[in-house]
């Protein structure tokens, strides 16, 4: 499956695109910006890791590759490959319940803690990409 060569990418439908988890190297890009935002990026094959304007917004544990992440008000949604199960961390907002689905399938609820974080294992496989779509309700 495809990875983020450049590590990060402005896509032409206004989303973003990031990681690489066939780097044995960490890899590293600051400063990039998007939409008015500075994202920053580190991958490699044991991580992939985001932050917005110097705060976190995603983290795989192994490394992902992700494509299309789109943050609406009450949605986020990527596609995401990646070689094995990979456990995701977003930071969101606080204290709030999010519902979180894996290509249209419903795979639970979950609620945020203090710190707005929302933590999930999703099985991957490096031959497809998977749909992530986690809705505020």
């Amino acid at each position: 499956m495809a990875v983020v060569q450049e590590l990060i990418r402005s896509e032409n439908d206004g989303t973003l695109s990031f990681g690489n988890y066939k780097l044995s190297q960490k890899s590293k890009m600051a400063d990039f910006e998007h939409n008015g935002d500075l994202y920053k990026v580190k991958t490699y094959n044991k991580i992939t890791k985001l932050e917005r304007n110097g705060s976190f917004l995603y983290e795989s544990v192994p490394g992902t590759a992700v494509f299309h992440l789109e943050h609406k008000e009450n949605e986020l949604c990527f596609q995401v490959t990646g070689e094995e199960t990979a456990q995701i961390t977003l930071e969101l907002e606080a204290e709030k319940e999010y519902e979180i689905y894996k290509n249209d399938e419903l795979l639970g609820k979950m609620k945020t803690n203090l710190g707005g974080k929302l933590i999930f294992s999703v099985e991957l496989s490096e031959d497809k990409c998977d749909l992530i779509k986690v809705v505020k309700l």
